[in-house]
């Protein structure tokens, strides 16, 4: 079991940046896949990026070059950092980890993570 807290979400015009965190109640050096989502008002959770074993790291094409996905294990927390914010990136983000590795049924799969923190809301002006 591990419990998913994450912080670090707020209000941010366009352009600008924001850093989440999601902090682990295990070590993450032992929680090898994890990964933030989002979900706006009506719509499905939407894969965001993964990191797996510490070192993988994958991004959907829509924040390819703007967000960067790492962790601290010495602070069992990870990160999203996010730049070049845009309207569109409103929503609410979750931290998500698994078990067993994602990339065997998806890594953009909501069903493939059996973890998840309760979220953090980011909201983008124009």
């Amino acid at each position: 079991q591990v419990q998913l807290v994450e912080s670090g979400g707020g209000s941010v015009q366009a352009g600008g940046s924001l850093r989440l965190s999601c902090l682990a109640s295990r070590d993450t050096s032992s929680t090898r896949y994890m990964g933030w989502f989002r979900q706006a008002p009506g719509t499905e959770r939407e894969w965001v990026a993964a990191l797996y074993n510490g070192g993988a790291a994958y991004y959907a094409d829509s924040v390819k070059g703007r967000f960067t996905i790492s962790q601290d294990n010495a602070k069992n927390t990870l990160f999203l950092q996010m730049n070049s914010l845009k309207p569109d990136d409103t929503a609410m983000y979750y931290c998500a980890a698994a078990d067993y590795d994602p990339r065997r049924l998806g890594i953009s799969r909501a069903s493939s993570y059996n973890y998840w923190g309760q979220g953090t809301q980011v909201t983008v002006s124009s």
